[in-house]
């Protein structure tokens, strides 16, 4: 059964930096892109960033410069290092793995919530 757990979510002051990790289970996720999105209260879920089996990497415009993906393919983990934190960035942030045909992604995280105080 595949999995995918978040953690490394937390309180953190506007400016300030935090890194997410999804460690993946179930099956290898070395040939797979991996995604971060984020959803905040009220709103839809938003795409952040992926990374390809490659290492290619896409950003939303929102976190351009600001976030960093980045995988271990060895430790079947997933990494978002966020920096220059702001107030519009608080969410619960869910890792995602595996696309299907339409361009879904098949795995999900349960979440973890990141807070950032002004």
């Amino acid at each position: 059964q595949v999995q995918l757990v978040e953690s490394g979510g937390g309180l953190v002051q506007a400016g300030g930096s935090l890194r997410l990790s999804c460690a993946a289970s179930g099956r290898a996720f070395s040939d797979v892109t991996m995604a971060w999105f984020r959803q905040a209260p009220g709103k839809a879920r938003e795409f952040i960033a992926n990374i390809r089996w490659s290492g290619t990497t896409f950003y939303a415009d929102s976190v351009k410069g600001r976030f960093t993906i980045s995988r271990d393919n060895a430790k079947n983990t997933v990494y978002l290092q966020m920096n220059s934190l702001k107030p519009e960035d608080p969410a619960v942030y869910y890792c995602a793995a595996g696309r299907a045909p339409d361009g879904s992604y098949v795995h999900w995280g349960q979440g973890t919530q990141v807070a950032v105080s002004s």
